[in-house]
């Protein structure tokens, strides 16, 4: 078994130059498991490559680094779909033992690309970072995760760890405690590589508000209409908090750091706010705040938009600013969930459905001909493998070529 080395811009040029940097270092092994590691920065991304590659190498699977930041967005899902495509044009692997990894800000992101597409991955690690920003989109639909299981090892100087981990179980996400605090590169692999990815499981279960990502391993919602009720699916969102934020800017903030307030810790790139890198936010609407969790408590308990007043602690004098509480518009409100099993003993299929209109089944080879049930109707049979297309009320029938 032979790895190869594929630079960033071999994989640049393989995209055809499309994206202004090359996304991607490779490190190709063919026929061999594939590791997709986000890093914590941009920056970051070559030190991981090195970190990662002469032990997964070495393990005979490939290893691919996202050369970007991996915001908690639909746009950086779209981004790591495109980056799966390049490289299985560069290099085959073994689709069914897909992994995912994220460090610090990468691992944030993780929680939301596998809710957004389980069907990629048979497993994922997150190590560091918070599911708490992924929460916050009101996006995160823990169904989605029950094939796809998620290992986060948080900070252990991480207050709101339990508190986290609690809210993503009560949903239902399927979310894995590490075996002990701290694991090696090599525990983690060997977490990792339990896991297979079913190509055709017998029990599927996905929601979304967004046609965008309505597939659902060999089912896929092809019209959503909310209007169909089904009380029997409850929605899996992991609720959000209030979601409210100060109108200055991004800023980022550790929460783990000592007081006296909120130590600004980051900013964006051509930030034109009235923050400081260095600033600390000591007092918010008269409220003192002793650290960064106390910021955070406060913030959770805001339920309505209003003109406030931040204090700041800038090179030990203190200084008054105006601003407002701004709360989020939330997306999605309105979602879908599909629940599907496939009997073998009965050659059954059987299909649940809230907010589906219409939807499309691929049907492996072993499992035709096989009945078809709807949310209790009789939808006909599925003769042979391939694909059929259901509509709300009606028959099965063989996908349009």
């Amino acid at each position: 078994m032979q790895a190869v080395l594929l630079t960033a811009l071999a994989i640049w040029s393989a995209l055809g130059g499309q994206t202004s940097s090359p996304p991607l270092l490779l490190a190709a092994v063919e026929d061999g498991p594939l590791l997709f590691v986000l890093p914590a920065s941009r920056e970051a991304a070559a030190e991981a490559f090195d970190r990662w590659r002469p032990l997964a190498s070495g393990r005979g699977w490939t290893v691919a680094v996202l050369r970007a930041e991996a915001a908690v967005s639909d746009g950086s899902v779209g981004l790591i779909e495109s980056a799966l495509e390049s490289v299985s044009r560069q290099v085959r692997v073994t689709a069914e033992r897909v992994y995912l990894v994220g460090e610090g800000p990468g691992a944030t992101a993780v929680f939301y690309v596998v809710s957004r597409r389980p069907d990629l991955w048979a497993a994922a690690a997150a190590l560091g970072g918070t599911p708490r920003p992924a929460i916050e989109t009101n996006r995160l639909f823990a169904a989605n995760t029950s094939l796809a299981p998620v290992l986060w090892v948080p900070r252990a100087d991480d207050p709101l760890a339990a508190d986290l981990r609690a809210r993503l179980r009560g949903a239902g996400y399927r979310l894995v405690d590490p075996a002990k605090a701290e694991m090696t590169a090599a525990e983690l692999l060997d977490w990792l590589g339990q896991h297979r990815r079913e190509p055709f499981p017998y029990r599927i279960d996905c929601e979304t508000g967004n046609p965008v990502f309505a597939r659902c391993y060999w089912a896929s919602i092809t019209r959503l209409d909310f209007d169909l009720r089904n009380d029997a699916l409850p929605s899996s969102r992991v609720p959000p908090g209030s979601g409210a934020s100060l109108a200055l800017g991004g800023f980022g903030f550790d929460l783990s750091a000592p007081g006296p307030g909120v130590l600004v810790a980051w900013l964006p790139e051509n930030y034109r706010g009235p923050l400081r890198l260095g600033d600390r936010i000591v007092a918010v609407a008269g409220r003192e705040l002793a650290d960064a969790r106390a910021y955070v408590e406060f913030m959770e308990r805001q339920t309505e938009e209003r003109s406030t007043a931040v204090m700041l602690l800038r090179e030990g004098r203190r200084m008054r600013i105006e601003t407002r509480i701004v709360l989020p518009k939330r997306e999605e409100v309105g979602t879908a969930r599909l629940q599907a099993e496939y009997l073998p003993e009965t050659r059954e299929l059987f299909v649940i459905s809230r907010g589906v209109a219409a939807l499309q089944l691929t049907l492996p080879a072993s499992w035709t001909p096989c009945r078809l049930n709807w949310n209790g109707l009789e939808a006909g049979t599925a003769e042979k493998p391939g694909c059929w297309e259901l509509q709300h009320g009606g028959s099965a029938r063989p996908c349009p070529r």
